[in-house]
């Protein structure tokens, strides 16, 4: 009996054993199978539209605008006072003041080189009518001279015959000095007019510098042409190192024809990006696309391309070798007041679309042995499932078979994953 009972113990005790080690096991492999399955990523099959986009980054340009700028003809001029960035503007504005003092300086003196000018032109013309009038009492006395010669020949028999022919001399010395003093009247009326049109000349010279300085002064206070919204241009003089130049500002100095200004008409804006070459193909004009500004995060604006170039330009910023890129524009539909030129923007074009078609996302299909797979969730974990695909794009994938719309899709292989947390 007792021996009985020792081999029913040890039975017993193997049945326990064996029992607990069976449930540890079931224990740990759903264990481990929930935790792949918390693990990993999924997402779930849905019917609706596929819209596959190329992404591009942007930048709003106003579609009219006008470009304030300083003078050109004044050199080099510095700021004293500006506007600021974003401040809107009436037409007639001051927007922009430059220093004055060196013109005020060059003005000053071209103003007393002018006085000067016309007292000398008026003491020339003085002169020039004393000279007149002492050539006319010569070529009178001269005339005078050669009448009373006139008088003195006269042929009469009590007058000696050396007598006369001396009043005959004296006549013919009378009438040469009368040629040369009309002769000499007309060359000097002739100098005294060249020289009186030459401080003309001269005057006038330094009048029209004047009256430039004034108008050079005058437009060292620049209005605005039009109403508007100011944004500050780059001055590329003063650029930053390993960075974009910063705006102009006062107490910058200004090369003449500079562009200081942009004065934008907000009502019409577009944005202009640039397009990779191997995205060309996708892209046409009249595409719609949705804008996401960097500085208004709680809107997504709609817009259009209206635009792409025909060549394709070499961009040397990017890296080496150089990309080709297309401009790409694109025309605002729903602009507000808080679009502002020069502002970023996250542009997605929609370049295919499907409707009431099977959805997943891109990274739900893989590739195993040369065929697309999608790793459905069921009960006891993932199982591969191939899949015919209608259309790939960058962020969804449009699929013809394979799967139910409800079903939840592995955002990747499970397996790959399970084996690299192991």
């Amino acid at each position: 009996m007792r021996a009985l009972a020792a081999r029913i113990a040890s039975r017993w005790r193997q049945v326990t054993t064996v029992a607990v080690i069976a449930a540890v096991s079931l224990v740990v492999y759903f264990a481990g199978v929930g935790r792949t399955r918390a693990n990993v990523p999924t997402a779930v099959v849905s019917r609706g539209e596929f819209v596959d986009v190329v992404e591009l980054r942007s930048e709003i340009r106003p579609v009219r605008s006008v470009v304030v700028s300083a003078p050109a003809q004044a050199g080099e001029l510095q700021i004293v006072r500006l506007v600021k960035n974003g401040v809107k503007v009436n037409a007639g504005d001051v927007v922009i003041e430059f220093d004055d003092t060196a013109l005020k300086r060059q003005e000053a003196d071209r103003r007393a080189e002018l006085k000067q000018q016309e007292a000398e032109l008026e003491q020339r013309r003085a002169q020039s009518r004393m000279a007149d009038e002492a050539s006319a009492t010569n070529l009178m006395r001269a005339q005078f001279d050669v009448n009373r010669a006139k008088l003195d020949v006269v042929d009469r028999d009590f007058v000696a015959r050396i007598d006369l022919e001396l009043a005959r001399l004296t006549l013919s010395d009378a009438e040469q000095r009368l040629i040369e003093a009309e002769k000499r009247q007309v060359s000097d009326g002739m100098a005294q007019a060249m020289e009186l049109a030459r401080r003309v000349r001269r005057r006038d010279r330094d009048r029209q510098e004047l009256e430039r300085i004034q108008g050079v002064t005058a437009s060292l206070k620049v209005r605005a042409p039009s109403a508007g919204t100011v944004s500050l241009m780059p001055n590329f003089r003063v650029g930053r190192m390993m960075g974009n130049p910063q705006d102009f500002r006062e107490g910058d100095r200004a090369w003449g024809g500079a562009a200081i200004l942009e004065l934008p008409d907000l009502s019409s804006v577009h944005l202009t990006a640039r397009l990779d070459e191997s995205d060309r193909g996708r892209v046409e004009v009249g595409q719609l696309a949705t804008v996401h500004l960097d500085a208004v995060p709680d809107k997504v604006y709609d817009s259009k391309v209206s635009k792409i170039s025909i060549l394709a330009r070499v961009d040397f910023s990017t890296s080496w070798p150089p990309t080709r890129d297309f401009d790409l524009q694109l025309d605002m539909r729903d602009p507000d007041a808080r679009l502002k030129p020069g502002m970023s923007a996250a542009v997605r074009v929609a370049v295919a679309r499907l409707r009431n078609v099977l959805v997943v996302p891109s990274q739900a299909v893989s590739l195993v042995n040369g065929r697309p797979t999608v790793y459905v969730q069921t009960s006891r974990g993932f199982d591969a499932r191939p899949v015919v695909i209608m259309k790939r794009g960058r962020e969804q994938v449009a699929l013809a078979s394979g799967v139910e719309a409800g079903e939840r899709l592995a955002l990747g292989n499970p397996d790959a994953k399970r084996t690299g947390g192991q």
